[in-house]
């Protein structure tokens, strides 16, 4: 796992991310948690892709949210780091799928990491009132800013994954958004980046 060693964490962190590696790879088959053509790339593609957020965010953290969290990226990975980190000191896992829910929990018990599960739509929960709001492969940067709005606290950060398109979703959002944002290119996906985006309000 040479990609692992890319990661500034201890030995400690490190196996508690190759036993969520484990899992996800023993799981993905029966409800389709990643891209199985992406498992022989689990963690460049997925961990490491995670991870890069952590350090995009000025830390400690109170409240960070996972929205759609699926698989647990990027919002499982930032658990297990929080453990040495010390930081976010609360996490919010947002996943509408219970068999995914059941993932998540599975790899929360044998990790030690914690973090609350929320087994809702976005839609349909209570705002989060988050310090940092997370997203990755969920939707368009507009519904995004939709969530952001109704979850991101004031004074809140929303950091984003997007891939080759991604000026053509800013220029879209604008249509509809005013937000500021700053962009970090990913350390992993060719054209990809991280947007790290706040004051989200409407136009």
């Amino acid at each position: 796992m040479s990609d692992a060693t890319t990661l500034n964490v201890s030995h400690e962190t490190r196996q508690r991310l190759e036993c969520y590696a484990a899992l996800l790879e023993k799981w993905t088959p029966r409800i389709n948690l990643v891209a199985r053509s992406t498992l022989r790339e689990i963690w460049k593609r997925h961990i490491v892709d995670s991870a890069q957020v952590f350090g995009l965010i000025k830390h400690p953290v109170t409240h960070w949210a996972d929205l759609g969290s699926g698989g647990g990226f990027p919002g499982l990975v930032v658990a297990i780091m929080a453990i040495e980190r010390g930081t976010p000191a609360q996490i919010t896992l947002v996943e509408s799928d219970q068999r995914k829910c059941a993932f998540l929990h599975t790899v929360l018990r044998q990790t030690g990491a914690q973090a609350a599960i929320v087994n809702k739509r976005i839609e349909d929960i209570a705002p989060l009132k988050a310090d940092v709001l997370s997203a990755r492969a969920l939707s368009d940067l507009s519904s995004l800013l939709g969530f952001a709005e109704r979850h991101l606290d004031p004074g809140g950060v929303a950091v984003f994954h997007k891939g080759v398109s991604w000026r053509k979703e800013v220029l879209a959002a604008q249509r509809a958004w005013k937000f500021h944002y700053r962009v970090a290119t990913s350390q992993t996906g060719e054209g990809s980046v991280i947007l790290t985006i706040t004051g989200v309000s409407r136009v």
